[in-house]
């Protein structure tokens, strides 16, 4: 008596489209475990109610006309209204005959993101070797944030060439992108460090201190002379705190703790609160607007620089040490140690020269409507729209932070 015929195992891929509905997938799946085929991969993702459904299914390479589960899964489809396509594969996946890769998340924030955007972004990835792995939708009533994982080879530089470019377009095309290493740390932040004049809120505190007291114009021609280049950031707030000697305390009290709030920069602080994050402010202004700051945000941390108070009037003295770019450096590594926390989680967030070194020791520095030379700096950068718009770069979906605010 002879051996039966040994059967061998196909891979089909199959692919449903249709209106979504519950139960679908409990009863397709179904269909697969009882008729004995192996599920080997399954993907699912619904656009404006309408289902893609995709199932790698392994079954019995039988003689005939062909598998019954493909047979009943076709039955099925037709009659919740759906359409089922299917493929067979080889017998083994596709093996990558080139160099190692690794995953990057792609993310592109914009007040609408449009198909021409995408298409730019799409074919640049594509010139660069990159392979797009997923896309998903964050932003809810609009299209206008989304997040593309792609593999790209394991390859600094050509990681760096392809970030150029893609700045590049997102200038051309007034949107927003970030790319980041897709790891574990990407989406386990545990540290938010925040510059606060023109981050948190939306104006200079020494500059209205100034034009209250009738002494812009010198201390501008003072912060131009900075921002040139032309003199040390310390020197520059001594020189123009200088000019602030013998302010009432109170009137400095009054412009500093009514300091406009920057759009989603609560929101912002809600949710990361609520994840568990520490948060800071690390300011080259004044700490009688950044602890009112603190207390109003809920921070916990802030630092900032001193000014000195004798009989109710500032002495134009900044006290020491004075918190310039490497103290904040310095300041974000000393609370990153104090909670526990690797660098590689922590992010970084400002608007100017000052904030450099801040947002280099940072895991993601990220420069929010700042000066150009910050933005080629950092790791990536926020030119329109809230400080809620750092959640993309988390990976958080617009519909769960709703959820979560009005939770």
């Amino acid at each position: 008596m002879s051996a039966p015929a040994e059967h061998h195992t196909r891979r089909v891929l199959v692919t449903v489209a249709g209106p979504d509905a519950p139960g679908i997938t409990a009863t397709l799946t179904g269909i697969v475990a009882r008729g004995g085929a192996a599920l080997l991969d399954i993907e699912q993702v619904v656009v404006q109610g309408q289902l893609l459904l995709v199932l790698l299914v392994g079954v019995p390479d039988e003689p005939g006309s062909g598998s019954p589960v493909i047979k009943d899964l076709l039955f099925s489809a037709k009659e919740l209204g759906l359409e089922l396509d299917f493929q067979v594969l080889g017998d083994k996946p596709m093996s990558d005959p080139g160099v190692p890769r690794l995953s990057w998340a792609l993310t592109v924030i914009g007040d609408v993101v449009d198909a021409g955007a995408i298409n730019a972004l799409t074919s640049c990835l594509a010139q660069h070797g990159a392979n797009i792995d997923a896309i998903e939708r964050l932003s809810d009533d609009k299209l206008s944030s989304l997040e593309i994982v792609i593999s790209l080879p394991r390859d600094e530089a050509a990681a760096l060439r392809l970030r150029k470019d893609l700045l590049d377009i997102a200038a051309e095309r007034a949107v927003d992108i970030a790319l980041q290493r897709e790891t574990l740390s990407r989406r386990a932040k545990r540290l938010v460090v925040m510059d606060m004049d023109s981050t948190l809120i939306r104006i200079e505190v020494i500059d209205e201190l100034a034009r209250a007291y009738g002494v812009y114009d010198e201390v501008a021609a003072i912060t131009k002379a900075a921002m040139r280049g032309n003199l040390p950031y310390e020197e520059s707030l001594q020189q123009r705190v200088k000019l602030l000697a013998g302010m009432p305390l109170e009137q400095v009290a009054r412009i500093a703790t009514d300091a406009p709030i920057t759009e989603g920069a609560e929101e912002l602080l809600r949710v990361l609160r609520g994840l568990g994050l520490k948060t800071a402010v690390i300011s080259g202004g004044f700490s009688i607007a950044a602890e009112a700051l603190r207390l109003r945000l809920g921070l916990d941390y802030a630092y900032s620089n001193q000014l000195e108070v004798k009989q109710g009037k500032l002495t134009g003295r900044v006290l020491d040490p004075i918190v310039g770019p490497q103290r904040k450096a310095d300041l974000l590594d000393a609370i990153a140690q104090r909670e526990g926390i690797a660098l590689e989680q922590t992010i970084a967030v400002g608007d100017g020269a000052n904030d450099l070194l801040m947002l280099e020791k940072a895991g993601l520095g990220i420069a929010f409507h700042a000066k150009p030379k910050l933005r080629e700096a950092a790791d990536t950068s926020l030119t329109r729209g809230g400080l809620d718009r750092i959640l993309y770069l988390l990976g958080l979906r617009a519909r769960d932070v709703r959820e979560f605010l009005e939770g």
